[in-house]
Parts: structure tokens; sequence; C-alpha cells
């Protein structure tokens, strides 16, 4: 006998996947050209040169036992060194080597800080649609339940009057996305302040403290001078995961972090605690040679004016068609649309009968939409405008 929630992960593949794979296949039948696969999150532009320039040097310089080594389970020492400089640097907090804890990217980040502010059976994490769906998988895997609230729309930012609800004796911690996945929002000052108040009034009310986990992957990918707000300038528990898979279009390496500042309430305590989830899921360290490739290249993107101009299209074009663009993402490589009609699977499924692949949004947690992710090559956005007239039509738009 297996486990039954294992067996049941591993062959009921996500929604997005799945579309994903029927786009390969159909891609096959019809032609590439002739497929508007707007399903997955990948990268579409190349790491910047830097980035391969950096990785040539370390495989023709440095020692290649040194380089393919394991280093130690917290992460190379110079690495972490490096980066806490940098993001000293960059976000005017004193970050030390020792406040870094290296992963096999953001997700496994997060299954670390799942597992280790996880108490007992039963503990509670906040979750705010619309959210990236494997969310509930690692937050279940680590034996606690996510509580998710609904989203606040049209404008994706946090209902705070619903968070104080939903805050209990069980919560131990609160999870954001911004800038979003989804929904392409990047949360307000005011928003952090106010979700900072309402963490800090309710952690004194019940006596232990209610960390703020703040899933970064898309920090650099924002749009017409907005800016990311660093998270622990509002609220000092904040414990930030970060991976270098979109910035520097490197999904497939698997690498990034977790950082627990100086000021987090029992912060060596907490980051003790990641480390030990690490090796009961088998992380022994994150892989060594895109430690130290990231290190130094971190604070570098790749050409994001692709994604940039991509959105612009997007934006004009459907909004000329008579779907609702009037909120545009302010971050990320997704598109966050209306669907014409209350059911969102449906509008996909027509959608995709026209060999259009979006995702519905119900399986963020906002029903009703439908996500598109633009990180694909601008002449597939410059056809699939074709189509989307075809689908507003069929409408009646």
């Amino acid at each position: 006998m297996v486990s039954k929630r294992c067996y049941e992960l591993g062959t009921a593949r996500s929604v997005i996947r799945e579309l994903f794979e029927y786009g390969n296949r159909r891609a096959g039948e019809v032609g590439p050209e002739r497929v508007y696969d707007f399903s997955l999150g990948n990268p579409s532009v190349p790491p910047p040169r830097p980035v391969l320039e950096e990785l040539e040097r370390l495989l023709r310089e440095e020692d290649p036992l040194t380089l393919h080594s394991y280093t130690t389970s917290t992460g190379d020492r110079a690495v972490r060194t490096r980066l806490a400089a940098g993001l000293a640097a960059r976000f005017g907090h004193p970050y030390r080597p020792d406040d870094l804890y290296l992963t096999a990217g953001a997700a496994a980040a997060l299954c670390c800080v799942f597992h280790a502010l996880t108490q007992r059976p039963g503990d509670e994490f906040v979750v705010f649609a619309p959210y990236f769906p494997e969310y509930k998988v690692f937050i279940e895997g680590a034996g606690a339940v996510p509580v998710i609230l609904p989203p606040r729309v049209p404008d994706f930012q946090i209902d705070l009057d619903a968070l104080e609800r939903a805050i209990g004796p069980r919560t131990q911690g609160v999870l954001i996305n911004s800038p979003n996945n989804p929904a392409g929002v990047v949360y307000t000052p005011q928003t952090l302040r106010g979700l900072a108040q309402v963490l800090a009034r309710k952690a004194e009310e019940l006596g232990h403290p209610i960390y703020l986990i703040s899933d970064e992957p898309y920090r650099e990918i924002v749009y017409d001078g907005a800016v990311t707000p660093w998270v622990p300038d509002f609220y000092p528990d904040t414990l930030v995961c970060y991976s270098w898979s979109k910035s520097l279009s490197l999904p497939g390496e698997r690498i990034g972090y977790v950082l627990v500042g100086e000021r987090v309430t029992d912060g060596e305590a907490v980051l003790a605690a990641v480390g030990g989830a690490g090796r009961t899921l088998g992380y022994v360290n994150a892989p060594a040679l895109f430690q130290r490739l990231c290190a130094a290249c971190d604070g570098l993107t790749a050409d994001l004016s692709v994604y940039a101009e991509n959105r612009r299209l997007l934006t004009a074009g459907l909004g000329e068609l008579g779907f609702d663009v009037s909120i545009p993402p302010a971050g990320t490589f997704y598109y966050f649309l209306p669907t014409l009609e209350p059911d969102d699977a449906a509008f996909c499924d027509r959608a995709k009968a026209m060999d259009l692949l979006l995702v519905p949004g119900s399986g963020f947690g906002a029903p009703g939409y439908a996500r598109l992710s633009f990180c694909v090559p601008t002449q597939r956005v410059q056809g699939a405008l074709e189509v989307f007239a075809r689908l507003a039509r069929s409408y009646g738009r």
C-alpha cells in the first residue's frame, strides 16, 4: 500500500500542467504557430549575458572538485556573505550571512518555512486569493491547514477586516505574494502598513508571534515605474522566500533562499528550524554551482522589456475588443482577465476550442477570471489577438 495523499498528488496533474501538455500535443497536430499557449509561467527570454559569462568562467577557471562538491546545508559561507552584503546595501538592513538559508528554489524555501513553523497538526496559515495553487500542497504537506481568504476585487489588495477575523489561536503565519501570481498586483505601502498593524495587534492579543511569509520570485518584474516595497520595512517578523527563477530566467536550476533577519522574533530558532526542515525533506544543500553563480549575478535581471511590450500589446488589444483591462498587472508576467461569462472554466474551454490556452481563475481561488502567462514570444501575443477577437465575437461583442 502507498500513501493515499501522495498517490492522489502524483496522479492528479495541475490544471496549468495539463493545459501545457495539451498545448504540446496540439502543436504536434496543427503546428506550433497555430496554438496560442498562455498556460505556463516559464520565462521566454534568455538569462542576461553576464550570467552566461559567469557560468562559463566558473566552469573554466574554478576547481571542479570544489565547484561541484557539497556545501554546508545552509549554503556556502562566501556565497551567503556576498548575498547578505548585497541585501544590506539594497534595503538598508544589517543582514548577516547567518540570516540566510539557501534552497532549491522558492518552492523549497516555502516548504521549509511551513514545516519549521508548524508546531502541531492543524496549525494554520492564512493565504489570500488569488494564490499560486501549490501553496495548499506545501502547507498541507507540513501537516498544517491553509485558511483561504476570498479576493478583494477588483484591485486584489488585502481585505484587512477579513484578515483580522481569520486569525486565531492556531495561526502561525500569513503568506503574501507580491508581485502576485496570478493577479499581477503589487501590494502598496498603505496595504502593508495596515497588514503589519493587524498582525502586531493579533500577535499581542494571542501571546505568540505571527510570522509574515513573503514569497517574492517576481520582486524585480514590475512596470510603469512601480517599485516592490521591501516587506521587512513594515513588519519585523517577516521571513522572505526568494528565487532567481524569474529574475535571471533560471527556473529549471532551482535556486533561492529563506531570509530571516535579526529583527525576527526568535530568529535564530526559526532559522535553525528551517534548516531542520530542509534536513527532514532531504535537501542536502542548494545546487552548489548555482549558489556561486547567483551570488555573483544577484541584482541583475533578464531583458524585462519583452514582457513590458507583451503587456502593452495585451492591454491595448484586449481593451479594443471589449475585455476589462482597467487594472493591468503592475508586476509579474501574468494578466488576470475578467472572463466574458461567470463560469471561467466554460470561458477557458471555449477559448481552448480555438487553440487559445488560458487557465481558469477558479484554480487560483478567484472564479470569474482567466490567467494569461505573457512570458511568451511577442509574435504569439500578436497572433493571439485575432483569436481573442473571435472569442469576443462568440459572446456577441
